[in-house]
């Protein structure tokens, strides 16, 4: 059981993290929070950037724990799997949720 865990703990952090952020989003727009931080950065790119920055080192932590010989599994093939998801979970959780720290909010 804790092989299959090694295996996809990546995907569902991402998977986690996606829908958060998302859902951050949405609560963004749908509650009206607006601001300025510093005088010219925007409260919601503030806030949107550091769940994204935050989904980011949850996957890079990951990742080193999946590297880290206390956590490896006996079986060479699992190890190898387990640690190809966790680059995959750490690529697609920079590329998935990007856009969220570019582009405009509530339009």
């Amino acid at each position: 059981m804790r092989d299959v865990l090694r295996i996809l703990i990546a995907p569902l952090v991402w998977l986690a993290s996606f829908s958060a952020i998302y859902g951050l989003h949405g609560l963004i727009c749908g509650h009206g929070i607006s601001g300025e931080v510093f005088g010219m950065i925007s409260l919601q790119r503030v806030l949107m950037a550091t769940a994204w920055l935050l989904a980011l080192a949850a996957q890079t932590g990951l990742l080193w724990a999946l590297h880290a010989p206390r956590f490896a599994s006996p079986s060479s093939f699992v190890t190898f799997v387990s640690r190809a998801t966790g680059w995959t979970g750490l690529v697609a959780t920079g590329w998935s949720l990007f856009p969220t720290v570019t582009t405009t909010y509530c339009l």
